[in-house]
């Protein structure tokens, strides 16, 4: 892969395609020139200045400089990268009776664990999101078009955990009223292949929508450069270029936070198509029948090879379609859950609390 990234990246295609450019902070012979301060030419000068150092220049915070911009460029980036159903008839067939309630406890504290982890790691991108779909809306003021796919991205989670709320979306499909009766919609291995195309679907419109939200997150030096002017005294002009830099040093990583929970919704999608023995087609699909295990019912041993393939024969058992679905459409609306709480916790914070 290392040797594709050089003729083919889709971070480089993503960031330095010249449709997003960056704020260029000004140069310090740039802020002298706006407050009439000469550099001093050379040593003899300074001390007839009464300046035995050079220090730092500082310039009132109000000072009237425009941020230039350009194009990011590749160059500019290099410096920037029903689970368990089946599971206690298989453990009674091996005699592991005594199992069953530690293995099912097991299964749940580590989907609990999963579940925190995963929460907490898309808390802060959540927050993130709602900051530049914000700005992102006040850039598109002329653009509906633009602004329409804005919120239909930013509400794609709801939509998702729509679909994944049986008495809602699967029962509603299935038994719809319609003149005094209940019409079936969709068949159950149609609806689970149409879920499958919204998901990828609402990944390709997010996706779609990702340079105007970087843009809006470029803004933020502009932004940040006009807090400044409203503040009085004085500050040093590095500290300027520091709070200008600083944005665009960090657009990799927000690059990152925004393409994440796409990317593992994308790759669940995936993975609960293959593994999940769905098909992508809307037709009646045959059903999967489940992964019989490799271990028959015969004469048991004691030797550690007999062991290790009884245990092979549980876990290839366990490891059935039926599993996959479970755990991975857990992470699917999990994932959902996690950017819609935290992307209108989000919008809270920069509505209300953000500028206090």
């Amino acid at each position: 892969m290392h040797r594709l990234a050089a003729h083919c990246s889709f971070a480089r295609w993503l960031l330095c395609n010249g449709s997003l450019f960056r704020y260029k902070h000004p140069t310090e012979e740039e802020l002298r020139a706006l407050v009439g301060k000469q550099r001093p030419k050379g040593k003899r000068e300074r001390w007839a200045n009464g300046l035995n150092e050079e220090k730092p220049l500082s310039v009132p915070r109000d000072t009237p400089f425009q941020l230039e911009t350009c194009p990011l460029t590749a160059v500019d980036a290099l410096g920037l990268a029903s689970m368990t159903q089946n599971l206690e008839p298989l453990l009674k067939k091996q005699g592991w009776d005594w199992a069953v309630p530690l293995v099912k406890l097991t299964i749940r504290v580590g989907l609990a664990v999963m579940g925190s982890m995963l929460g907490a790691f898309l808390t802060f991108p959540g927050v993130r999101l709602a900051q530049t779909h914000r700005d992102a809306l006040t850039m598109a003021e002329d653009r509906p078009g633009l602004q329409l796919l804005l919120h239909a991205s930013f509400l794609s989670p709801l939509f998702v955990l729509w679909l994944w709320t049986r008495p809602i979306a699967r029962d509603f499909l299935q038994q719809a009223p319609l003149g005094g009766k209940s019409v079936s919609l969709l068949s159950d291995s149609a609806f689970d292949s149409a879920r499958l195309w919204v998901l990828v679907v609402l990944c390709l419109l997010r996706l779609v929508v990702t340079r105007p939200h970087l843009q809006a997150y470029l803004g933020l030096a502009k932004v940040r450069v006009e807090q400044l002017r409203r503040e009085a005294g004085r500050i040093e002009a590095r500290e300027i270029q520091r709070r200008v830099i600083r944005v665009y040093c960090y657009v990799t990583v927000v690059s990152l936070q925004y393409l994440t929970p796409l990317i593992l919704t994308l790759n669940c999608t995936l993975l609960l198509k293959t593994l999940g023995g769905y098909s992508w087609g809307l037709s009646v699909a045959p059903p999967s029948s489940p992964t019989p295990s490799s271990v028959d019912a015969g004469p048991q041993g004691d030797s550690p090879q007999e062991t290790a393939a009884q245990i092979m024969g549980a876990l290839g058992g366990l490891i059935t379609p039926l599993f996959c679905r479970g755990v991975l459409s857990f992470l699917v609306w999990w994932t959902a859950a996690c950017q819609l709480l935290s992307s209108l916790f989000g919008l809270y914070f920069h509505q209300h609390l953000g500028g206090s």
